[in-house]
């Protein structure tokens, strides 16, 4: 069922069932975080191994201190500065969340998601959300109510429709390393670049260590489509996939070839906002092309052109 009801949501996550949210980034499936077997239920409907951490959500600073041992120094700087937004800070859990939200680590994922409907929900909760992505395990992650009926259907009791997703690709992850030095574990919709003005650098990025993620979304492959999607020089791939059919997705300019059954375009301005927007709906729109390859063009590397390369890179894998 798919509406526009904050109060029915609120009552089915307090009954403990799964609702999928809205919010700047991705559509998120949401359970009360106090509750190990709705949070179960995430696992279980995404079919997601439970290796894998679920960032939490929350309305506020304060309640965020309510499941942490607090936020303070210059990771507090920073969620005052970008939340609500999209950014999402590693801190320290308590008792309040279950190891399973966590897999296990003694770090909690915490954001406070910009969407007028979710915040409202939140606000109207006596818990956290534990929300992960409404999709199904490693496949392309949702930016509107009708992405999550596709994957999910009867699995969500609710789809809170909010439109279309502003940011359209999933949270910058954060931590405070031991060092005292702040470092990216997922690039997402604060790139490094807007981080320096308060921290006097750039944050670096982390390299995973092992088989076992610190946050969501470090795994080498995921947001992959249902067709094997290629990522490099659109020209040499054009050229070795000539035989099959192909649905090209370029960043801001239409390239034509015999075998281009069609061509999306994320930004024909070359904007690289409006190209992280449109990435997801694009890789939904080619899984549902008549074709046998995806063949996709890196954007920039700059700012969020980062987070779309970095989920490019991940499908393709």
């Amino acid at each position: 069922m798919t509406g526009n009801d904050i109060g029915f949501a609120a009552q089915k996550l307090r009954e403990g069932a799964l609702v999928a949210i809205p919010t700047e980034t991705v559509y998120g499936l949401a359970a009360n975080a106090f509750d190990k077997e709705a949070v179960t239920r995430i696992f279980e409907a995404k079919q997601r191994p439970q290796f894998n951490p679920l960032i939490v959500h929350t309305s506020d600073i304060e309640r965020v201190n309510s499941f942490t041992t607090g936020i303070s120094g210059v990771l507090e700087q920073l969620a005052t500065t970008f939340w609500p937004g999209p950014l999402t800070i590693l801190l320290p859990r308590n008792h309040m969340i279950h190891p399973l939200v966590t897999a296990g680590s003694d770090f909690v994922a915490v954001r406070i998601p910009n969407h007028p409907m979710t915040l409202a929900l939140l606000r109207n909760l006596e818990f956290p959300l534990a929300a992960p992505s409404a999709n199904l395990f490693g496949r392309v992650s949702p930016t509107t109510a009708a992405h999550v009926e596709e994957q999910l259907g009867e699995k969500v009791s609710y789809i809170l429709d909010g439109g279309n997703c502003a940011v359209g690709v999933e949270s910058t992850i954060v931590k405070l390393k031991n060092d005292g030095v702040v470092s990216i574990l997922r690039p997402g919709g604060v790139s490094a670049e807007m981080m320096h003005p308060i921290l006097g650098y750039e944050p670096e990025f982390s390299t995973p260590q092992g088989d076992r993620p610190e946050a969501p979304g470090m795994l080498k492959s995921h947001y992959a489509p249902k067709i094997p999607l290629v990522l490099g020089e659109v020209a040499a791939m054009l050229e070795k996939y000539k035989q099959q059919r192909v649905c090209l997705i370029t960043f801001s300019e239409g390239i034509a070839h015999s075998s281009v059954i069609r061509n999306i375009i994320l930004s024909g301005r070359g904007d690289l906002h409006e190209a992280a927007q449109q990435l997801f709906s694009a890789l939904h729109e080619a899984e549902n092309e008549d074709v046998e390859i995806i063949i996709a063009e890196r954007v920039p590397e700059i700012g969020i052109g980062i987070a779309i390369n970095d989920r490019l890179e991940r499908a393709s894998a």
